[in-house]
């Protein structure tokens, strides 16, 4: 019964005691790059004045969320590599599970609002100020939030009503909803069911307002009579569009199609790159392909002497 289940062993990437090491390493490089990354997106957003509009204040709750999303998975997978310590407690793996579903699915609502975002400045330029408010913008990041959390308590509470029995091995280096669900001794058809509703509605639903307003921003800009407009345009939102195809692409092999928890070695290598690399490039993405971003960081740079 999983009521006397006090923990799990997590068996995912079980390699040779060298690579152990390797593992760890390039964990915990790519965690701190992550987190020193976005804290610079974020600093550089408050310090500058300029940057205080719609666009990057969802840029700055965007890197607050990625370093939230890396910190639930990354330290604690670091850890197990380092010290093979692979076991973790029955309300940690609910804790872990609930926590990642939060912030997973509050990012694809907040790639959807950064996409209408973007449309609504493209599209509607005369009318961004009135429709993008400082109230409706606020709005849109708590009801991403609430979304996430609507998720993450339906996932996490049918998930752990299930039994678990036998090893109690959970083939995967965090508690992700499928392979929890891939671990347990009861009839899991109701639950992956639900998995695949209730993610598929939300990956394609997200996909489908970003995809639509990415068709009219495109549509939009080769209308555009200047080729200045045009590149700046296609500048700003191609840094958008990067981070949209890898974060959906990879999500929705994951949870948006039938018989998602039936490849625990595929999901192993494939969590690894919406959970710790796509966090870790962000910022550089953001950054590199963003003028504003660019300049702002040489004026706090010269600023500060360096």
């Amino acid at each position: 019964n999983h009521t006397r289940i006090t923990e799990f062993t997590l068996v995912g990437f079980k390699s040779q005691p060298g690579s152990q090491l390797l593992l760890s390493v390039l964990f915990c490089t790519m965690y701190i790059v992550t987190v020193v990354g976005n804290l610079c997106m974020i600093l550089i957003i408050r310090m500058d004045s300029k940057l205080h509009t719609p666009m990057y204040f969802f840029l700055e709750n965007l890197s607050t969320l990625d370093i939230c999303y890396s910190s639930v998975i990354t330290p604690r997978a670091t850890l197990a590599f380092l010290l093979d310590r692979r076991n973790i407690s029955y309300a940690g793996c609910a804790s872990q599970m609930f926590f990642f579903s939060l912030f997973g699915t509050t990012e694809a609502f907040f790639l959807a609002v950064m996409a209408y975002d973007r449309f609504t400045a493209i599209c509607n330029p005369l009318l961004y100020q009135v429709i993008m408010s400082k109230r409706r913008c606020v709005f849109m990041v708590v009801g991403s939030y609430l979304s996430g959390c609507i998720n993450c308590t339906i996932q996490t509470g049918f998930t752990f009503s299930l039994s678990f029995c036998g090893l109690k091995e959970i083939n995967h280096f965090f508690c992700d909803v499928a392979a929890v669900i891939h671990a347990s001794c009861s009839d899991t058809f109701v639950n992956e069911l639900v998995m695949l509703a209730v993610c598929g509605s939300i990956i394609v639903g997200t996909a489908l307002v970003v995809f639509i307003s990415y068709g009219y921003i495109i549509i939009t800009i080769v209308q555009m009579p200047s080729a200045e407009s045009r590149h700046k345009a296609f500048s700003t939102c191609s840094s958008h569009m990067v981070t949209i195809c890898l974060f959906f692409g990879t999500v929705f092999f994951m949870y948006a199609q039938p018989g998602a928890t039936s490849s625990p070695s595929k999901s192993n290598t494939i969590s690894i790159f919406y959970t710790v690399v796509i966090p870790m490039l962000n910022p550089f993405i953001y950054t590199l392909r963003n003028k504003e971003v660019k300049g702002s960081l040489k004026k706090q740079l010269k600023k500060k002497g360096v």
